[in-house]
């Protein structure tokens, strides 16, 4: 009995001081955007500032050149949110195909589908801007969007685990119904998945929200930038740095993420147990 207690208190503390190395970072930059710009990094390791400026607040929200970060948000929202209406809609179907429609060469398009998991960015990202190019797409939207529209490997694997666990006898059950593939897509499978495409909607927003390195290839005009490409105009090296406004819309550019976990962050445990993507 004696060591069972040593034990758990062994691990609540080691379990302690885990959650405040990863919580340490974010509690530093919600206390620098409180922080005057001067003062951010002289006092860098006190968490309280000695006075509260909400004023970086208001300064950063006004943004650069008429262009308030209102205006990124905006834009961040409508890529997130496009490519994650596309991303999951693609990869549930695309899912569906490799679980239950049999067609010629399904295992080598699998391995394939599975091999392109295996790519860095970095390869990929030189052939993918000279095609877009030609295309006539920078600058704009379509190449951060439109490739989402083609399935995401990992939702697609995903989805497809979470496929398999549904017994066949319900698509038997529908077709004596009078059900096609696609009727028992909509009406059976669709409804059936719907944690592992909740899970799979959270990452792909996370990721669109939180991408810096597609934006920064293809955009050029900052009426079009995302909050996350916003960012770095604060660090312009011909000019002062207003440390307190940056760290204050960075701050500001987590919550939508915060949010949406803190709605959907069952839905995440259920989809990827049930998927068997567990350890």
């Amino acid at each position: 009995m004696k060591n069972n207690k040593t034990k758990k208190t062994i691990q609540h503390v080691l379990m302690a001081l885990f959650s405040m190395i990863m919580i340490y970072p974010l509690a530093w930059m919600v206390s620098s955007s409180l922080k005057e710009s001067s003062q951010v990094f002289v006092d860098a390791y006190s968490l309280i500032p000695e006075e509260l400026h909400f004023e970086n607040y208001i300064v950063g929200w006004q943004g650069f050149a008429g262009i308030t970060f209102g205006k990124f948000f905006i834009n961040s929202t409508i890529i997130s949110v496009v490519a994650t209406v596309g991303s999951i809609a693609s990869s549930t179907i695309i899912a569906y195909g490799f679980a239950r429609i049999k067609f010629a060469g399904k295992r080598i398009w699998f391995v394939c589908m599975m091999a392109t998991m295996m790519l860095p960015f970095e390869m990929v990202m030189i052939p993918q801007y000279i095609m877009f190019n030609k295309f006539g797409w920078i600058d704009t939207y379509l190449p951060l969007i439109l490739p989402t529209f083609f399935g995401i490997p990992f939702f697609i694997f995903l989805i497809m685990q979470f496929i398999r666990t549904i017994p066949r006898e319900l698509d038997e059950a529908a077709k004596i119904d009078g059900c096609n593939s696609f009727d028992i897509f909509i009406r059976v499978i669709v409804p059936l998945v719907v944690p592992a495409m909740m899970t799979s909607a959270i990452f792909s927003f996370y990721w669109r929200w939180d991408d810096f390195m597609g934006p920064l290839i293809y955009l050029s005009t900052p009426e079009k930038y995302p909050v996350s490409l916003a960012l770095k105009l604060f660090s312009d090296p011909n000019s002062v740095t207003n440390w307190g406004a940056m760290f204050a819309m960075s701050t500001l550019s987590i919550l939508p993420i915060f949010i949406i976990f803190f709605i959907f962050q069952r839905y995440i445990v259920e989809g990827i147990s049930s998927s068997g993507m567990k350890a």
